[in-house]
């Protein structure tokens, strides 16, 4: 056999090998990947909700970046964990909490994902008095940090109740 048609055939095999690893590569790290990631952001919702139910503002706190915006209904945007660590505090001091949550979308891209959930929410005053319940739609922007976790830049949410017009 001429050796250019040796060199011909070597170059498809070797053409061949690396589009089919490529193509391996995407398959087992690709939609895997993704479903990961996916699995991950909802696990975080999971423990930020736990944490709401323990009355834990750090527990909450700790999934937010540095920088992480809390925006809540009818109040200033809250900046950075430390704001959002105050603002839960201060419902956990006044009451006892129950939240049901889960995410009904969440979208991963690249480094950034994005969870579109629903909320009900109980709030029972520690000093007595009657329970309150809503319930909510919410958007949560996660990042993912240089450790691989991801954490939530923008948290934003609104009720579905409609306001008391007095």
């Amino acid at each position: 056999m001429p050796l250019n048609a040796l060199l011909r055939i070597l170059s498809l095999t070797c053409l061949t090998s690396m589009l089919c690893l490529q193509a391996c590569n995407r398959e087992e790290h690709g939609p895997s990947s993704e479903q990961q990631d996916i699995a991950a952001i909802t696990a975080a919702s999971k423990a930020r909700a736990d944490a709401f139910n323990q009355g834990n503002a750090a527990g909450i706190a700790a999934h937010f970046t540095e920088d992480g915006l809390l925006m809540v209904p009818d109040q200033p945007t809250r900046k950075g964990k430390a704001a959002v660590h105050s603002y839960y505090q201060h419902i956990f001091d006044e009451y006892e909490t129950r939240l049901k949550s889960c995410y009904d979308e969440v979208k991963v891209s690249a480094d950034l994902a994005f969870g579109r959930g629903f909320a009900e929410v109980t709030m029972i005053p520690k000093r007595g008095g009657d329970a309150r319940s809503s319930t909510a739609k919410y958007i949560n922007i996660m990042k993912r940090e240089a450790d691989g976790s991801w954490k939530t830049t923008h948290d934003i949410w609104n009720g579905n109740e409609m306001p008391n017009k007095q």
